[in-house]
């Protein structure tokens, strides 16, 4: 028997009422509910007793994630991860915890809750309300700033198998991964190229906290990582620059600020890789667009089509040569220095 449509009625409510999803997400995310679910089921009134919660109350929490396939409950009122309430372990493979803390936190909700300000302006909701972007806020509140990095982390780590595949690094002397976080893709990439030698390069509190991964993969003496502010100089003389998920944080002056000293800093037929989503024509569902607003909310940023990113890599002395797709929402668009 086919299932009965769906009316538009009740597929604008349950759009409407979605972040009631998000925010109880959030809680499970945030107390590490998915990982005392790891190794057995449990109730409600262990796990509040574990979480220091109010147990009717996570109860009801739990329940509801039943309901949408992230846990499942028993007849003896236990609860069970399923597959996809495993994403939401610290340790599982792809972990989203720390995503959904950073997503789903109280700085998103301060950019989100005043969209009609962007929608309005053209102006970043978050600075708007916060007073300060959101990079300063992560400076001053830790909390919020250290999931973030972990989540930026973590996702990566989701695409490293599919880029390593989708495109050939070992051409390459010296690669330069610019914002480069903890360094999980660059250090991919040279634990899978011998002959290559790499630069990570961040803001100094970001590099501090990558080295001891270079030291535990054995790749210290062949990265060297440099701290500094990539809107005045980023290190010289690499044949590869990488900027992952960095150009679409900011508006266009600032990026082609970054991609100028890119295109300043490496050798004659040097190459750039971006790692972005590209929006594609039509109206079909498409996550860049969703990406798209939640930077101009937040960063005053913008994912962007084909035609926008040639227009950009033009204006910063580069040609778009080909956008390579990963068996990921992720494509690596490459561009040589003209």
């Amino acid at each position: 028997m086919n299932k009965p449509e769906v009316p538009p009625f009740m597929t604008m409510v349950e759009m409407i009422s979605s972040f009631w999803v998000s925010r109880a997400i959030y809680i499970v995310a945030k107390l590490g509910i998915a990982d005392l679910l790891e190794e057995q089921p449990q109730t409600a009134e262990k796990l509040a007793e574990l979480t220091d919660t109010h147990a009717p109350s996570l109860y009801r929490l739990l329940r509801a994630l039943a309901s949408v396939g992230i846990v499942v409950e028993d007849e003896r009122r236990h609860f069970a991860l399923t597959p996809l309430g495993d994403t939401l372990r610290t340790n599982a493979p792809n972990s989203l915890r720390f995503f959904a803390i950073a997503e789903l936190g109280s700085d998103h909700y301060l950019g989100w809750g005043n969209l009609l300000h962007s929608i309005k302006t053209g102006e970043i909701a978050f600075d708007n309300v916060a007073r300060m972007n959101i990079w300063e806020y992560y400076q001053q509140h830790p909390e919020d700033g250290k999931p973030f990095e972990r989540a930026m982390t973590n996702v990566t780590k989701t695409i490293l198998e599919t880029v390593l595949t989708s495109y050939d690094f070992s051409g390459f002397s010296r690669v330069v991964d610019v914002g480069g976080g903890r360094g999980s893709l660059l250090a991919a990439i040279l634990q899978s190229n011998l002959s290559v030698r790499g630069v990570l390069f961040d803001l100094p509190t970001v590099i501090d906290s990558a080295k001891t991964i270079f030291e535990s993969e054995g790749l210290r003496d062949r990265c060297d990582l440099v701290a500094g502010d990539f809107f005045t100089s980023v290190p010289t003389g690499g044949d590869a620059y990488l900027l992952k998920w960095i150009i679409h944080d900011w508006e266009e002056a600032k990026a082609l600020t970054i991609l100028k000293n890119c295109h300043q800093a490496m050798v004659d037929g040097g190459k750039l890789l971006l790692f972005e989503q590209v929006i594609p024509t039509g109206n079909e569902p498409n996550f860049a667009k969703l990406l798209d607003l939640n930077m101009l909310v937040m960063t005053g940023g913008r994912e962007r089509t084909e035609a926008e990113y040639q227009t950009l890599l033009q204006l910063a002395g580069f040609k778009l040569t080909r956008i390579v797709a990963t068996d990921s929402p992720t494509s690596i668009i490459e561009a040589v220095k003209n």
